[in-house]
């Protein structure tokens, strides 16, 4: 895009200059007073503005509109010109966010150069932006079990709208791999993705990491929100954010506006929130740790990201997966993975879910020397050296304890129940896999105490196939 606005009272001046930018292949438009500027502006943002400072007849001057293009189109490189030019209006332009100030009566040579710079710096900018938004399209969702699948299809809804979207569950489970899918499949993917870490960052930090500010020394910073305008931001972990920033972003949803700090000025932003949290805000509501009224602005579309406990079916798919990526980001062996271990990482307690996985699918290929098969003994196997790093294995306990009959029965019972658990509550899936009929295996089950169809002890729904009266 090579799009140049030029704004000049006076003819003679942004005719020349327009003439000089089209003979070196720039496409130009021209106005003379703040009315045509703002409307140009409007109309489409160019790819760089030239902006006289003082505009004869017109109710904004350069500043007034710098600043105006600043707050609504920060991407959009200004250089300032000036026949009236001093040290303290260039001081003045660059502090409200100009590239450069050239005086006139300008050397022409100087004038290109200055523009060609902007131009650059303005498509480093963009393609900065473009390799952000490729690390979102890489973020792939990966699974194909009943509650992934529920997952996605309420994801698929809410792309389609910019309703705010809370996304609940445990950590690690992918709320911000499903933000980030929200985003890249809407109208605003090519817009920003911008997260705010509202547990990583210091309450006495917030506003200004969030607004921005404004001072003497260094000008316009512009915030998180600023820079999300147009597109979508992401607060992780909303329950985390200070009592007085909800406040404020409380008015920022309501008026779609707010004033850096130090500022005066007001900043409109066009937004899409999503939100996500791991705890329970109606909880926190009623400890007075969260605003209600904030909660029921972001809490428009609920859904809830389920924990890897709850999608066991997708565990060897998103290894293979996490697999893959480490060999292609990393460069560490491709390996396939052995029954034996699908049927062990099946089996363990993943408390810390998805990224739990993840780690310790790399921390295998990392500390492994071999190229075939991951074996299930190169696992992890000891939960207390590693908490959530690592997995334990859920046929363990005080098995030892017991006499030898309850012990065989306690194993039993756990045994079956994880490979139904495995296998999402499948009985004939589960029969096949221990080497059972069906009807064997609902013998052993009720003679150990567990009834088909029931939750209870099992802490799972079992159920038949479809196909299978």
């Amino acid at each position: 895009m090579s799009d140049i606005l030029i704004v000049d009272d006076e003819r003679d001046i942004r005719e020349l200059i327009g003439d000089i930018l089209e003979d070196e292949g720039y496409t130009t438009r021209l106005a003379g007073n703040s009315n045509e500027a703002m409307a140009e502006i409007n109309a489409a943002p160019p790819a760089l503005l030239i902006l006289d400072i003082w505009l004869k007849d017109s109710k904004m001057d350069g500043i007034d509109i710098l600043k105006t293009v600043k707050r609504d189109n920060p991407d959009v490189p200004v250089v300032i010109i000036s026949g009236h030019g001093n040290i303290e209006i260039a001081v003045a332009a660059i502090k409200q966010g100009a590239y450069d100030f050239i005086e006139k009566p300008f050397n022409i040579d100087q004038l290109l150069v200055v523009i060609r710079r902007a131009m650059e710096a303005s498509r480093l900018r963009h393609e900065n932006q473009k390799l952000k938004r490729r690390e979102t399209v890489a973020a792939e969702m990966k699974g194909d079990s009943p509650a992934f699948r529920v997952l996605l299809g309420q994801l698929d809804k809410v792309t389609k709208s910019n309703g705010r979207v809370m996304l609940a569950g445990p950590a690690g489970a992918g709320k911000e791999l499903a933000a980030r899918y929200i985003h890249m499949h809407s109208a605003r993917a090519n817009a920003p993705f911008v997260t705010v870490n509202c547990a990583g960052v210091a309450p006495e930090s917030m506003e200004g990491m969030l607004f921005g500010r404004e001072t003497a020394d260094r000008g316009i910073e512009p915030g998180l929100l600023e820079q999300a305008h147009g597109g979508v931001i992401y607060f992780d972990e909303v329950a985390d954010m200070p009592l007085g920033t909800q406040s404020k972003i409380l008015r920022v949803l309501v008026d779609q506006q707010f004033t850096r700090v130090g500022g005066g000025d007001k900043v409109r932003v066009d937004l899409r929130v999503i939100s996500s949290t791991n705890r329970d805000l109606a909880e926190e509501i009623e400890a007075g740790r969260f605003r209600q009224e904030l909660y029921h602005r972001l809490n428009v579309v609920p859904i809830a990201v389920p924990s890897l406990e709850d999608r066991r079916e997708d565990i060897p798919l998103l290894a293979r997966y996490f697999i893959e990526h480490c060999h292609k980001t990393q460069g560490l062996t491709l390996r396939e993975l052995s029954e034996d271990a699908v049927a062990l990482l099946q089996t363990m307690v993943w408390p810390g879910n998805v990224r739990q996985l993840k780690n310790l699918v790399e921390r295998v290929l990392i500390l492994g020397d071999g190229t075939g098969e991951i074996e299930a003994r190169e696992l992890p196997q000891d939960a207390a050296t590693g908490g959530e790093e690592e997995g334990r294995i859920v046929l363990s306990g005080i098995l030892a304890t017991l006499p030898l009959r309850e012990a065989r029965e306690a194993f039993e019972r756990e045994y079956l129940l994880t490979q139904i658990n495995r296998f999402g509550g499948n009985i004939s899936r589960t029969a096949s896999f221990v080497g059972m009929e069906r009807s064997a295996l609902h013998r052993k089950l009720k003679s150990l105490g567990v009834v088909t169809g029931a939750k209870g002890g099992a802490r799972i729904a079992l159920f038949e196939e479809e196909s299978v009266d």
